[in-house]
């Protein structure tokens, strides 16, 4: 028995996509890194809050950072390359130490 041809994929479509949803992600950390500052500084400069602050504003570096590499490794074209574990669990471990830093501040 044989089987029926598959599709031809559009390689370009997929890297696209992820690429978009990199930037989605991005944006929401930014916002979410800006209103955990704005709480953490709305009652009056306290060391707990800059710290807290300080705290965010690094998280969201280094999901930035990681999030504009794989942004680009996606733009170059071709088939990219699996993302590393290591940037993969970094990106996440950052997300939710953001998330946990901005609940913090609201509660």
């Amino acid at each position: 028995m044989t089987r029926p041809p598959t599709p031809d994929r559009d390689p370009g479509l997929q890297p696209e996509r992820t690429r978009l949803a990199w930037r989605r992600t991005t944006l929401s950390s930014t916002v979410a890194a800006i209103l955990a500052a704005k709480a953490a500084l709305h009652g009056g400069v306290r060391p707990e809050g800059i710290i807290i602050c300080a705290l965010c504003c690094a998280l969201w570096l280094g999901f930035l950072t990681i999030a504009h590499r794989r942004i680009t490794t996606l733009a170059t074209g071709g088939t990219p390359p699996p993302l590393p574990p290591r940037h993969a669990t970094a990106a996440v471990l950052c997300t939710v130490a953001l998330a946990a830093c901005a609940a913090v501040l609201v509660y």
